[in-house]
């Protein structure tokens, strides 16, 4: 398992999800590629990484990448908590979202009724969601399935998601780091406007 480094302090890194369903059923909640992805971002004397699934052999780049620094580990969505518990235990790390306690280029952006918190990193234009957003396999993004939101306590549906997400349209994203299908590399603006289209 080799991290990926895709500008100066960012990485991305999958791993195999424990519970992923060999054969789900398209558009259910189970929809979903096996090898989710994660991101590791390292700024001033901080490292925080995003929805952290840790296999055993990717341990020593982490430890490397974390000497000396601060580590905070950020969730977009509960299902994501994966590795983090370790995470804490290992780094003495982190779980808090308030900006007070983040360094100033990770910010988080709350999704309100959709259950998630994307995380924005400015300085290299990248932004990192959770489920609401997906790799659609053909290099952009799709909205996650309505299958996706039916836990949510307040229903929402697409119509009601593409609103909340139209607001990020104003960011100057180059990626978007999905957690699940293939990131979006550059264009990630572009890429965020057709799937809301």
């Amino acid at each position: 398992m080799e991290l990926q480094q895709l500008a100066p302090g960012l990485w991305r890194w999958t791993a195999r999800h424990p519970d992923a369903e060999e054969d789900p059923k398209p558009g259910s909640p189970a929809d979903w590629p096996a090898e989710v992805g994660s991101v590791a971002y390292a700024i001033g004397d901080a490292l925080v990484l995003i929805d952290p699934l840790v296999p055993d052999d990717l341990w020593p780049q982490l430890d490397e990448l974390a000497l000396g620094r601060r580590v905070l580990v950020l969730t977009t969505i509960g299902w994501h908590r994966r590795s983090r518990d370790e995470v804490v235990r290992r780094y003495n790390a982190s779980t808090s979202r308030a900006r007070k306690n983040l360094p100033s280029g990770v910010i988080p952006i709350p999704l309100r009724g959709a259950g998630e918190t994307m995380v924005w990193l400015p300085d290299v234009r990248t932004l990192v969601p959770g489920d609401r957003l997906l790799g659609d396999g053909e290099g952009g993004v799709r909205v996650c399935p309505d299958s996706w939101l039916r836990y949510l306590k307040r229903s929402i549906e697409g119509p009601q998601l593409r609103v909340l997400l139209a607001p990020l349209l104003d960011l100057p994203m180059e990626r978007i780091l999905t957690s699940h299908g293939e990131p979006v590399l550059e264009r990630g603006r572009d890429a965020l406007a057709r799937a809301l289209a």
